[in-house]
């Protein structure tokens, strides 16, 4: 499950002493974190915008997952997107009415069907996320490009520590 800002609705372990949570790098890395998610969900709807003016924010994230990994069962989408059922299936319905995604039978199960992008769909998505790149070689132009690597790792490792 990824989180949002504030905290995706999950509960915390209990914190240990107040000392441990009031530390200068916590502090830090809170005030941070809420400032990058804000402008992340401010950055969203812009970019689902830019996909389809009647996209809703909330299902981009959802369009990346299916670019990145191809098609899937609509179960597996919730799982990773950490929604129920009922979401998934009212923002599939949503995706399907713009053409963005369709639905196939999934051969090894007749019963199931796998979701996957249009070729409209992939398109708009793929020209979205070459200009979100974009923005960011422009943003991160006086980086080392080993400093940004480094960041991505430890987003990446940020990501696999909220998933538990």
């Amino acid at each position: 499950m990824h989180d949002d800002a504030n905290g995706g609705g999950e509960r915390a372990a209990s914190p240990g002493p107040a000392s441990e949570v009031e530390q200068p790098g916590l502090l830090a890395l809170e005030r941070e974190l809420t400032v990058l998610l804000r402008r992340a969900r401010a950055s969203q709807g812009e970019m689902a915008r830019a996909v389809h003016p009647d996209l809703e924010p909330s299902a981009y994230g959802l369009l990346v997952r299916l670019d990145e990994c191809g098609r899937q069962r609509a179960t597996e989408l919730a799982a990773y997107i950490g929604v129920g059922k009922a979401t998934m299936s009212r923002q599939l319905r949503a995706l399907e009415e713009l053409g963005l995604v369709g639905r196939e039978p999934d051969p090894a199960d007749g019963r199931a069907w796998l979701v996957a992008l249009t070729e409209e769909g992939r398109q708009r998505v793929s020209r979205v996320r070459e200009a979100r790149r974009a923005r960011y070689a422009g943003r991160l132009a006086d980086w080392d490009p080993a400093e940004i690597t480094e960041l991505a790792r430890l987003l990446h490792q940020l990501n696999r520590g909220m998933e538990k």
